[in-house]
């Protein structure tokens, strides 16, 4: 009877590590739907491979409608505001990765991300509000979806003046 409890046991353990390491079903369970990938609102592309490397440009929080949450931290939207800007802006970003690799399972490691945040030259909580992106990388991805990050603040970004732009650089297989 032992033997058959560790034994169960250890198909469970087995189970949830292999489903953890499943980042499409991981977005399910978050309710996630990525969006369609929309087109760069400049002169360049939304990703680029080279190699096992895939480079993401910056993307910010859009929303359903085309528009941008937009606004500067520290003035008109809030840390918590800003942490779900962020968030969604790492859906953006997941979009665009599974753009470029077919399937977010895929990905081996999320290697950098760069936050960039609008905000107040007084504001300095931009590593709270990136948490709304690299929280989510964590969730979708488990222990491969820890980075290295930097989360700095800018005086201003591009679409309006979005609160939020995020860059990030994945290894896939």
């Amino acid at each position: 009877m032992r033997h058959k409890l560790s034994l169960l046991i250890c198909f469970l353990c087995v189970g949830i590590a292999l489903h953890a390491q499943d980042a499409e079903a991981n977005l399910k369970e978050l309710n996630i739907q990525l969006p369609a990938v929309g087109k760069p609102i400049a002169n360049y592309v939304k990703w680029v491979r080279t190699g096992n490397l895939i480079f993401l440009s910056g993307h910010g929080p859009q929303k359903p409608d085309g528009s941008y949450i937009t606004g500067k931290l520290g003035k008109d939207i809030s840390i918590e505001e800003g942490y779900d800007a962020a968030r969604l802006t790492a859906i953006q970003l997941l979009a665009s990765l599974k753009d470029a690799v077919g399937n977010l399972n895929k990905v081996k490691r999320v290697v950098k991300v760069l936050g960039m945040v609008n905000s107040m030259p007084d504001f300095s909580d931009q590593p709270k509000v990136i948490n709304g992106c690299s929280d989510l990388l964590v969730a979708v991805f488990g222990d491969k979806g820890r980075h290295a990050r930097s989360a700095v603040g800018m005086n201003a970004l591009p679409a309006g003046n979005m609160c939020v732009e995020i860059e990030m650089i994945v290894e896939v297989e």
